[in-house]
């Protein structure tokens, strides 16, 4: 999940959130309206869809500070597969 969401074995639902998070991300003013429209299909109320919206915006707000002020990626061992260290 933390390398690419497109492999893991994920719901629907969660898969639609992840295909959103990625058009917040790299397109936002691209399809919007489409963007949405699959959230809904996948069972997301408009609150929810709202709230995820919040929160991946925040999130892609924290990303490009971090860029603009030089930090540091996490190393490629500090993220690991889910599960990949025995627990859960």
């Amino acid at each position: 999940m933390a390398r690419d969401w497109r492999h893991a074995a994920l719901r629907a639902e969660d898969r639609a959130l992840c295909a959103f998070a990625e058009h917040m991300t790299t397109s936002p003013a691209a399809r919007s309206e489409r963007a949405v429209t699959d959230l809904r299909a996948a069972g997301f109320s408009d609150p929810a869809i709202h709230d995820a919206a919040q929160v991946i915006g925040y999130f892609n707000y924290i990303n490009r500070i971090a860029d603009a002020l030089g930090v540091e990626n996490e190393s490629e061992e500090l993220v690991r597969a889910w599960g990949e260290d025995g627990s859960d």
